[in-house]
């Protein structure tokens, strides 16, 4: 044990004769009780030294003068540190019931007198010095509980937290697997009624009226392929922030109109109860993104609420918002799963009826999209069976200004030749054919190099090219042909799977005139081929 971790004993008397007697009789025995001895001269003194150390036991003179011992003990006492230093008194009276008591009431734990007894000394301060060890070990061993307790305490967090991050990570594991089991089902009911089309369209003694009908098949299940991409890609996109909005004044009124309009024209609302009502009511948005808002939170109604249901949808204003509500009185949402049908791969898990199909993230799509316009959407719903009410609010604008109407143009000239570089031979032959059938010569290469020979011998008005092209991608082609000054002008329309916005900015970069995402949708294809074909710049001089 070190000299400072040793108990302290502090010996006070004005006598010098007296201190060195004490002093001296109580080191024989320091280094065999392992304590330490010092001493003071005065009361004064002895508070300095109480302020400096902490003592098992003061020995302390009763009769000084100035400060006494039994003033001395009450100003010990009166600090909260060493009030309970235990105190004995030395005195060379015989003191009197009135002076014990007047001890007693200073906080004195004992007497002795003098001349002092060495054994009974000894005693006594052996049993204040133990007790002060005793109680720094107690002491010490309180700390170490503490900071273990802390410890654990920490422990026992962190392995909660990394219990909650595994539970978590296995529940969305779980409903990653749901989804892409769910995707994997989507995506081969389409590929299997297209399958089956296309052989019956081989068959010998087909009729008419069967060949039809398959082409309808063909044509609706590519259409629904199609909308599962553009999902999982919008989905995609909106959560890694690569969604750039081509904002304009838009009424949301008549926009959620003619999304409505479209549905009653496929027939998807027959069966229904459909009430609707549209205020005027203007944003500043992305057309093409609201029409998604709209058509998902009506399909979702239309998917979820039983035939003969209602249906009622509105758009209106409410203070600085345009508010578009669709509300139905289908299934409902239980209220333990209210909190997360806008998040991702939860929705697919918490449908009821899958009977309509669709990967169930068309609500976490419309969350993404309604945020990036600035607005918000919310979901009610009285519980399974009750119906459900979605609520999406935008920023409201002032009313744009009617545009002019364009005066009156003349027909344009003779369809330009189309030259079509696709290396997927069975795409290739279907898109030349498809553009024949409108009145389009037709010009094809299969891949990068041809595809720059044909354009440079025949002078096409129009190029559509793949981007993933053997040889040189697309790319290179529309470089090389915006180099020549034989093909500099030719108008150039990249046909890619790659949608991002990045790869837009590559197609633009790369010479491109305009990009369209496969499938290409054929009306919106045809308005860009009868555009008027761009003029050649002058070059610098």
């Amino acid at each position: 044990m070190s000299q400072s971790d040793k108990p302290k004993i502090l010996v006070v008397n004005d006598d010098p004769a007296s201190l060195l007697a004490l002093t001296s009789l109580l080191e024989q025995w320091a280094e065999e009780s392992h304590y330490e001895v010092l001493a003071a001269r005065s009361g004064q003194d002895a508070l300095r030294q109480v302020l400096r150390h902490d003592f098992a036991v003061i020995l302390l003179d009763v009769n000084m003068p100035g400060m006494d011992g039994f003033e001395t003990a009450e100003a010990i006492h009166q600090r909260p540190r060493s009030a309970d230093i235990p105190i004995i008194f030395v005195t060379a009276f015989l003191a009197d019931e009135i002076d014990r008591l007047k001890a007693y009431q200073r906080g004195a734990a004992d007497f002795m007198f003098t001349p002092v007894i060495p054994q009974v000394l000894r005693a006594k301060v052996q049993v204040f010095v133990t007790l002060a060890m005793k109680n720094e070990q107690l002491k010490r061993q309180t700390e170490k509980l503490s900071q273990r307790t802390t410890e654990l305490t920490a422990t026992n967090k962190r392995l909660v937290r990394e219990m909650e991050e595994r539970r978590a990570a296995e529940r969305k594991s779980s409903a990653k697997d749901e989804f892409l089991a769910m995707l994997g089902h989507e995506l081969r009911n389409p590929l299997s009624a297209i399958s089956s089309a296309s052989s019956l369209l081989g068959m010998p003694g087909v009729g008419a009226e069967s060949v039809a009908r398959a082409r309808q098949i063909i044509g609706r299940q590519t259409q629904h392929l199609s909308r599962i991409v553009d999902d999982l890609l919008d989905l995609s996109r909106a959560m890694s922030g690569k969604i750039l909005l081509s904002r304009k004044r838009i009424d949301l009124g008549k926009l959620v109109e003619a999304c409505l309009d479209t549905f009653r024209a496929t027939g998807r609302t027959n069966g229904y109860q459909i009430s609707a009502a549209f205020e005027p009511g203007w944003v500043d948005g992305d057309a093409t993104r609201l029409e998604q808002i709209a058509t998902n939170l009506i399909d979702n109604a239309l998917k979820y609420t039983p035939s003969g249901g209602s249906i009622q949808i509105t758009v209106g204003r409410e203070y600085d918002h345009t508010v578009l509500q669709v509300r139905d009185s289908g299934v409902g949402i239980a209220a333990d799963l209210l909190p997360h049908v806008f998040d991702v791969f939860v929705q697919g898990a918490i449908s009821i009826d899958r009977s309509q199909g669709g990967l169930g993230i068309g609500l976490s799509l419309v969350r993404r999209l309604v945020e990036l316009h600035g607005g918000s959407v919310s979901a009610t719903s009285a519980g399974s069976g009750a119906g459900s009410i979605f609520e999406i609010r935008l920023p409201r604008v002032e009313a744009a200004h009617a545009p002019e109407l364009p005066a009156c143009i003349d027909a344009g000239p003779a369809k330009p030749s189309v030259l079509l570089i696709e290396d997927n031979d069975d795409g290739r032959e279907m898109m030349a054919t498809m553009l024949a059938s409108y009145g389009y010569p037709v010009l094809q290469a299969r891949d990068g190099l041809e595809g720059v020979r044909v354009a440079l011998a025949e002078r096409p008005g129009v190029a559509l090219v793949d981007i993933g092209l053997p040889g040189i991608d697309g790319y290179e082609v529309a470089r090389r042909l915006r180099d020549d000054p034989a093909t500099r002008a030719l108008r150039l329309i990249a046909l890619t799977g790659y949608g991002l916005a990045e790869d837009q900015r590559r197609v633009l970069e790369a010479g491109f005139d305009l990009h369209m995402v496969k499938p290409v949708d054929l009306p919106a294809l045809l308005g860009q081929l009868a555009e008027p074909a761009p003029q050649p710049a002058t070059p610098a001089l």
